[in-house]
């Protein structure tokens, strides 16, 4: 028999070629089975992973709408009652899962010495978490990847602590783990997680590994470096801690040693006034042409902090050290901001590729410093609570 959903997309003619039926049946009923909300904004952020381009949205939103009439048949909550004990049973089982055939490995850890230990044995394993990344890597360019050490189920990796001074994410937090907190560190940054791929991508990726790959226009390091967000690495002999900017070294090289991997990353909460922005071709679910994130501190007139970073800029995320230095010891206005945009041509010497020329890259990092400036210099930017202050009051209301 048919899931009600799978029926409405009948009757309602939601379904066409059937190509990308599945995906989109699969989202619908993920989301009614969450009580998810009927309203146009909700269901478009359920489909935004799906692409259909025979009947159009019209009739799937319509199904959509019908959500709040379904019910679920006897037999699939006979089902759901068979796979959830499945499911249990090998959870249950508490085991750290191998695959070896000789030549493939996968490893899935259940403890962080377990994964230590398989990973001094193999250094050369490739760490995956989502997998949203690497798991290109099979299917677009057909590489053959072993060994794979898995972090999924290791529980310590999915936690994430506030801390008096920053927020520790673990290596498996998920970016729809994280995206609740991190809106409290600033709203914008929680903008820009919304903007990352879609909701079945942000349920699976993960921060850590949006660093770890060590992307040059990677969504995550911009602003996290702006914010001064450090980096925990460990291997069998202990942990070490470094500046999220040092892990970056060049274009595919990063400050980690045979052996290692990234544990946690700590993100300072907001001590000056941030923001973040991302530039790409498509407003959602679309690569960085540019990314950047700003934090500076006013005391009186001037300029006293900054923590300037971009990404797609460079061969790596990085610092605007000549834009920060021609902005601190200055008064936070127009003409300072002129001269940090000249500023931005020492700091970088940006490529053209498909995303976008170097041209317009200069043109719009010094564009995104200057909309900074403009947001942070009227009532509701400069005069506002700190985006800390702010969390603190919805926190104890």
């Amino acid at each position: 028999g048919l899931h009600p959903i799978q029926s409405a997309m009948v009757d309602l003619h939601a379904s066409q070629c059937g190509f990308c039926t599945p995906g989109i049946v699969m989202s619908l009923v993920c989301h009614y089975l969450n009580r998810g909300s009927i309203s146009r904004h909700e269901i478009d952020i359920t489909l935004a992973g799906n692409l259909c381009r025979c009947t159009g949205y019209g009739p799937i939103i319509e199904t959509a709408k019908q959500i709040a009439n379904y019910e679920n048949p006897a037999w699939w909550r006979r089902a759901q009652v068979r796979v959830k004990s499945q499911l249990m049973k090998w959870e249950s089982d508490n085991k750290a899962l191998m695959v070896n055939d000789g030549y493939f490995k996968f490893f899935s850890p259940l403890s962080l010495k377990q994964l230590i230990d398989f990973l001094s044995e193999f250094p050369d394993s490739i760490i995956v978490a989502g997998m949203t990344d690497v798991g290109l890597w099979i299917t677009k360019k057909g590489e053959q990847l072993t060994p794979l050490l898995s972090l999924s189920r290791v529980k310590s990796l999915h936690k994430i602590k506030v801390e008096k001074n920053f927020i520790e994410i673990g290596a498996a937090v998920t970016y729809g783990d994280a995206i609740k907190l991190l809106t409290k560190v600033s709203p914008g940054l929680g903008e820009l997680l919304r903007r990352i791929g879609s909701k079945q991508i942000r349920n699976t990726g993960t921060i850590c590994g949006n660093i770890a790959n060590g992307s040059p226009i990677g969504d995550m390091p911009p602003p996290l470096i702006a914010l001064g967000t450090s980096v925990v690495l460990r291997d069998s002999t202990g942990r070490r801690k470094l500046d999220l900017e040092d892990f970056f070294i060049d274009y595919d090289r990063q400050n980690i040693k045979e052996g290692e991997f990234i544990e946690k990353i700590q993100v300072p909460w907001v001590s000056g006034i941030f923001r973040c922005y991302k530039v790409s071709k498509r407003f959602e679910q679309d690569i960085s042409a540019v990314a950047a994130g700003f934090q500076i501190k006013i005391k009186g007139k001037k300029v006293v902090a900054a923590r300037i970073a971009f990404g797609g800029m460079a061969a790596i995320p990085k610092r605007a050290k000549y834009c920060e230095e021609a902005i601190i010891g200055s008064p936070w206005e127009k003409y300072t901001v002129e001269k940090a945009k000249k500023a931005l041509l020492e700091d970088f010497k940006p490529i053209s590729d498909a995303r976008a020329s170097k041209k317009y890259r200069i043109l719009v990092a010094g564009n995104l410093l200057e909309r900074f400036f403009i947001e942070t210099t009227s009532k509701e930017g400069l005069f506002q609570l700190a985006d800390r202050r702010l969390y603190e009051e919805e926190k104890n209301a």
